[in-house]
């Protein structure tokens, strides 16, 4: 497996194949308001069930949370041993939020969205969107 990136606005989309199966179809993405989308890469082992459930658990927390405004890459590590390297990936699935800054590692178990979301900086985000949410929860 290669990787497939999930393009930005007015890019052509990658769609990557291996011996090992397909990766998932890339989903739509935007930009944010402020003119950044996310930037994610996620390190899989090859089209495992683990990798297969944290490609799908990460593009549905994508999905709910950012609203298309994303852009995610998945590497697979024994494929692309040099980019895994060059970004001292030691473990997989490894997920990578590399904008909006500062840049996240989250590395384990995607499947508890609570989990993704504060990797991501995406579980304070929501609370203070959220006037009715109590502070203590």
């Amino acid at each position: 497996m290669s990787s497939t990136r999930e393009p930005m606005p007015d890019a052509g989309k990658a769609e990557s194949k291996s011996s090992a199966g397909t990766l998932p179809e890339p989903a739509t993405t935007g930009k944010t308001p402020d003119g950044l989308g996310y930037v994610l890469t996620l390190y899989v082992a090859s089209l495992t069930p683990r990798s297969v459930v944290a490609i799908q658990s990460v593009k549905d927390v994508c999905e709910k949370h950012l609203d298309g405004q994303y852009s995610l890459e998945v590497i697979d590590i024994y494929e692309r041993p040099s980019v895994a390297k060059r970004d001292q990936i030691l473990a997989a699935p490894t997920l990578i939020k590399r904008l909006p800054l500062p840049l996240r590692r989250l590395i384990g178990d995607m499947a508890d969205e609570d989990r993704v979301l504060i990797g991501l900086d995406l579980h304070a985000r929501e609370q203070d969107l959220d006037p009715q949410r109590d502070p203590q929860d």
